[in-house]
């Protein structure tokens, strides 16, 4: 047989390996899409009933501001010891879990019945006092973000009130909520 049957031969015996071998991986996967496609949807009680039970395993807005009190305290901690990067780190996991407990309650009912808009309280927020501390991370300056932390606490307390929660009153961290983190700036791995 000559070369160039040779390699045809070869090339045409590649392809049909190759071939046969694709159908064995596809075809179980197009043989599971069919199987789906043939199952009738479910009605809507199924599916109202479904999304009860997901909603019952998924945490509430306090467990979400338990998070943010963490993450604030912490924050309090890495500004003191001017660990400027560490405090930026706390005050963007301060803002997310903030966020993520809007998300979970965007919309509030005070004592009256009447709406609280929390995402709007939320929005001023961010665009007021916690930016303004932002800013003073930034600045990596210790006064300023002294003054800053103490605003926006208290600006947290506001929004307590507002919410008629008045009784949740957060205060000036006396301790770093993790004892595992070194908040000292010019510290080694890892002590």
């Amino acid at each position: 047989m000559s070369p160039h049957r040779l390699q045809l031969l070869f090339v045409l015996m590649t392809g049909v390996i190759l071939g046969a071998a694709g159908q064995a991986i596809i075809a179980p996967f197009a043989q599971r899409a069919l199987a789906q496609e043939a199952k009738p949807a479910p009605d809507l009680a199924t599916l109202a009933a479904e999304i009860e039970s997901i909603k019952g395993k998924l945490p509430d807005q306090a467990h979400a501001m338990q998070d943010v009190g963490y993450h604030f305290a912490n924050l309090w901690f890495a500004g003191q010891r001017e660990h400027w990067d560490l405090a930026n780190f706390y005050w963007l996991e301060t803002r997310s879990h903030l966020r993520w407990a809007i998300r979970i309650i965007p919309l509030r009912k005070d004592n009256a019945g009447k709406d609280v808009d929390v995402q709007d309280i939320l929005t001023g927020f961010e665009n007021g006092p916690l930016k303004e501390l932002q800013d003073a991370i930034a600045a990596k300056d210790k006064s300023l973000f002294e003054k800053r932390y103490r605003s926006t606490l208290e600006n947290c307390y506001s929004c307590h009130k507002t919410a008629d929660k008045p009784f949740i009153r957060p205060q000036m961290p006396s301790q770093a909520e993790t004892y595992i983190i070194n908040f000292d700036p010019s510290a080694n791995w890892p002590l």
